[in-house]
């Protein structure tokens, strides 16, 4: 069977659309802030590179800048509902009996629901911001990790040198650290691409729909809204945010892809 290669592309272009967002902001001179009524919709040109939104801003200053916080729940998200998705699942697979039996209800408990539209019975009770965000796209984008991490640890517990461990009275706490967790990481890391991709585009639904990061701040989401309304006259406005969002989407699933395969080849 032949072998994916390392997405070294995917790779670059992941640390290229990082450091745009990180690094680029503190120098680039134009505010993403200022309003120009000479400037109202300019397109992609050398003196802005992306063109002007209907109110005269640089795009390239809004998606730069708009592309740290969408970056930033995105990541946090998908740290939070990982961590907890591994702790879960893990306490689900070794412990079994009662507390296996309440996380099979609570995770069926969330599916349930859609969880987009969860999403937005949450976003719609609270003022949005960073952090809400991030909470809240967190506590509904643990079960999936959740749930393949508990059946991982069930095959686990199940193989001898976990019985002799256990039967040795070596404590759960080493148990779980020393022997499932590094057996663990591997879909751990796939669980937590998936959940950067899918968190961004959580938020990037929510603030198109206008509930997500509220103004002045603003993320790849909230600026692809502000096209919307001139999408047909001015096709920049909601383009270039847009291919931020695919490019880290499909940057992230390659990776994921190759960190499977790794997975499996182990």
């Amino acid at each position: 069977m032949k072998r994916r290669k390392v997405p070294i592309i995917s790779a670059s272009i992941l640390i290229i659309i990082f450091s745009l967002s990180f690094i680029v902001p503190q120098i680039y001179t134009l505010s993403p802030f200022d309003l120009n009524a000479d400037k109202i919709l300019i397109s992609p040109s050398l003196n802005h590179l992306m063109g002007t939104d209907r109110l005269g801003r640089d795009v390239f200053a809004r998606v730069i800048n708009g592309g740290e916080v969408s970056l930033i729940i995105g990541v946090g998200s998908a740290i939070i509902s990982s961590l907890i998705g591994l702790i879960l699942g893990v306490s689900a697979g070794y412990f079994r009996g009662y507390f296996d039996k309440s996380f099979i209800i609570i995770v069926d408990l969330f599916l349930t629901f859609p969880t987009f539209f969860l999403l937005l019975a949450l976003v719609s009770y609270i003022s949005a911001s960073t952090l809400i965000l991030i909470i809240v796209i967190s506590i509904t984008g643990w079960m999936g990790t959740a749930r393949l991490i508990r059946a991982e640890s069930h095959r686990i517990s199940k193989q001898p040198f976990i019985k002799i461990l256990g039967i040795s009275k070596v404590s759960n706490i080493k148990i779980i650290f020393k022997y499932f967790m590094p057996l663990l990481i591997p879909i751990f890391l796939v669980s937590f691409t998936f959940g950067v991709s899918g968190a961004i585009l959580a938020e990037s639904g929510l603030s198109y729909l206008g509930l997500g990061v509220t103004p002045p701040n603003m993320s790849w989401g909230s600026i692809l809204s502000d096209g919307k309304s001139v999408m047909e006259i001015a096709w920049w406005v909601s383009f270039f945010p847009g291919m931020m969002i695919f490019l880290v989407t499909f940057s992230l699933i390659q990776i994921s892809d190759y960190l499977q395969e790794v997975a499996n080849r182990r």
